[in-house]
């Protein structure tokens, strides 16, 4: 058995096949999903799993650079993006980088999924509470 926090193996599986600045995509249960992107649905009832029980576990296992968020959540969820934000800089102090932070329109999001190698749906029910993660590189 894996000693880490992931244990889910379609997750840990993804993650383990990124290469440098290829996507994962962790969403909320309305965010919709193109069926070109492999989907990992864990999302079992409103509010279960949680964005950031997800987001914090796969933070453990993912070597990230870069993040992207659609800029509305930080109008209409302005609590959640903060305690994102947090969580991000505590990423930068473990990894020993500085992780990029990109905004742009819920819009243009969704269309940035298809170009991520899966997106994780969580039960998340606050609006516009998904995130892109970008692989960096451990070494």
């Amino acid at each position: 058995m894996k000693k880490g926090k992931l244990i889910h193996n379609e997750i840990s599986h993804t993650i383990a096949k990124l290469g440098h600045t290829d996507g994962i995509t962790i969403g909320d249960c309305g965010l919709p999903i193109p069926d070109t992107v492999k989907r990992i649905d864990l999302a079992v009832t409103l509010g279960v799993p949680d964005f950031l029980t997800v987001l914090d576990t796969v933070l453990s296992e993912q070597m990230v650079e870069e993040v992207i968020l659609a800029k509305e959540i930080e109008i209409y969820s302005k609590e959640m993006y903060e305690k994102i934000i947090l969580r991000l800089k505590e990423l930068e102090k473990e990894q020993k980088n500085k992780v990029k932070i990109v905004k742009i329109s819920h819009e243009e999001f969704k269309k940035a999924i298809n170009e991520t190698k899966a997106v994780i749906r969580t039960g998340e029910c606050t609006p516009y509470t998904n995130i892109i993660l970008k692989s960096g590189v451990v070494f």
